[in-house]
């Protein structure tokens, strides 16, 4: 095993002797059994998409209780990364949006009372710029992920004067013990893209993520109990020949579409994702049933969205285990990808929450979790590469019936790159490589120190450091562009550092050999 440390660069060495340069890059302080590896065969990383949900509402993941300290959420979030790194995970799906208002600086909406205890109240800091950074550090993505139209939860907390709620009451209604903003209001759509642009604008996320809550179930409040009649009369009133239902899923497809061309316009490499009802309608494919029906009570038709390609990766709830015959996850993994036409990913989501201990608990064992992991790798649908999502963190918390270890030792024995999604623009120009500067060896530790041959970040997002054992490459881990040394410890044969641009795209591999 190699064992890792990220360092400071060290200052260069100023000696005319270790000054060489092999295929075009400038290298100094290289040691004596390091030498440039040409012709080295080094193998593309692994790549899969390896995600988890981290829900704020309720504190239900982060922050465990609402009013604690700067410095204790922090240290919570940091605690997150970390084992979530440590999982060979490479993804965090992060909840900034619970009801309405904001875990982080806006001047839209409110603070969450899921931070501080009092909507409106500042933390004192920046959760979602802090998240982003130290998710970056950790070699994760970082997908901000956002409720469109729930406006507040059940609870009787009260709302701060700047809430929807309180500035536009006529778009609000009771769903249940919920409110909610109307989708049928121009405004609420309106809004809820807004705020999703404002954050791909001013944060450097890797996604925006929406979940499935568009109109409420029907047991919240949905379906014909929503009292959606006003606008509704006024459509019809103006010459409108949808039905309503047809005329409720309108509203949903087109924000949709909406959100997914305004986030392309502004950052063209920002993946769009959507987490709808793990089944589309009942008897899609035929063997599956179910009591609700997500296109005629959602309003979600979101086979359509992954047909038209307005999403750039799709996570159905796919909750059900393999064996469950009216709702396998086999079956209806199978079935999404088979409804992939423009060849976006799919990747599922899991409920590691269900495994015994858990409070979601349906009594699966976690090989449940490692088996679904497997479907994914085996079924050859359309999608580009293979991927999934936990619900939620809570189940990864509490190491639910030694998940952790079961996923390092057979699921997740090394790290992967996130897939690359070659519909995407990446920013422009050529990919520098990497021009190792010092390769310095002291005791059991290797470190290593590069630089780009343009001298900027251009379009690297990630450096992928692999290190080879005999003829055996592993990749060992994934540095944000910024970083440029690493230290290893233990023996290798070779490395390579290879840069991977904003869209997931390799570039060409630096690789050198121990003689």
């Amino acid at each position: 095993m190699v064992a890792l440390s990220i360092t400071k660069p060290p200052l260069l060495c100023k000696s005319a002797a270790a000054l060489a340069l092999f295929f075009g890059l400038f290298t100094t302080c290289l040691q004596a059994e390091w030498q440039p590896d040409p012709h080295a065969k080094v193998p593309e990383p692994v790549r899969e998409f390896r995600g988890v949900w981290v829900a704020t509402v309720y504190n239900i993941d982060w922050p465990s209780s609402p009013g604690l300290s700067a410095s204790q959420q922090k240290q919570e979030l940091i605690n997150i990364l970390n084992r979530v790194a440590s999982l060979n995970m490479n993804a965090v799906v992060l909840q900034v949006r619970p009801m309405s208002d904001a875990l982080y600086q806006s001047r839209i909406e409110p603070w969450s009372y899921y931070l501080t205890g009092r909507m409106g109240s500042s933390p004192s800091y920046d959760p979602l710029e802090f998240a982003v950074l130290e998710a970056h550090r950790r070699g994760l993505e970082l997908h901000a992920w956002f409720n469109p139209f729930r406006a507040k939860t059940g609870s009787d907390m009260a709302v701060a004067s700047n809430h929807i709620t309180r500035t536009h009451p006529e778009v609000i209604r009771k769903a249940g013990s919920h409110l909610w903003a109307d989708p049928s209001s121009s405004f609420v759509r309106e809004r809820a893209y807004t705020v999703m642009i404002d954050v791909v604008n001013r944060y450097d996320v890797d996604g925006i993520h929406i979940d499935d809550y568009f109109y409420p179930y029907p047991d919240s409040g949905g379906g014909e109990n929503f009292d959606d009649y006003s606008n509704w009369t006024q459509y019809k009133k103006s010459g409108g020949r949808m039905s309503r239902d047809d005329w409720r899923r309108d509203h949903i497809n087109t924000f949709v579409n909406q959100t997914y061309i305004g986030i392309k316009r502004n950052k063209p490499w920002v993946k769009f994702g959507i987490s709808p009802f793990g089944i589309y309608r009942p008897g899609h494919p035929s063997s599956i049933d179910a009591k609700l029906d997500s296109y005629a009570h959602l309003y979600a038709d979101s086979r359509r969205w992954l047909q038209q390609g307005w999403l750039d990766y799709c996570s159905p709830q796919l909750y059900w285990k393999i064996g469950d015959h009216e709702h396998s996850f086999a079956t209806l993994y199978s079935w999404w990808e088979s409804e992939n036409r423009k060849h976006r990913h799919v990747w599922p989501g899991i409920a590691a929450s269900r495994i015994r201990g858990g409070s979601e608990s349906d009594g699966r064992y976690a090989s449940e979790i490692v088996d679904q992991i497997g479907v994914t790798r085996k079924v050859r649908g359309r999608s580009p590469a293979v991927g999934h999502i936990f619900w939620s963190y809570a189940a990864l918390r509490k190491d639910l019936s030694g998940v952790n270890g079961l996923l390092t030792k057979t699921a997740y024995q090394e790290p992967a790159l996130p897939p690359p999604s070659p519909w995407l623009s990446g920013r422009a120009g050529r990919m520098p490589v990497a021009a190792i500067q010092r390769v310095d060896v002291k005791g059991n530790a290797t470190t290593i120190s590069w630089h780009h041959d343009k001298g900027d970040i251009g379009p690297v997002r990630w450096w992928a450091v692999q290190v080879r054992h005999g003829n055996q490459w592993r990749l060992v881990k994934v540095l944000p562009a910024p970083i440029t040394t690493l230290t290893m410890g233990g023996r290798m044969d070779g490395f390579a550092i290879t840069p991977v641009d904003y869209v997931g795209k390799i570039g060409s591999a630096t690789a050198f050999r121990n003689n």
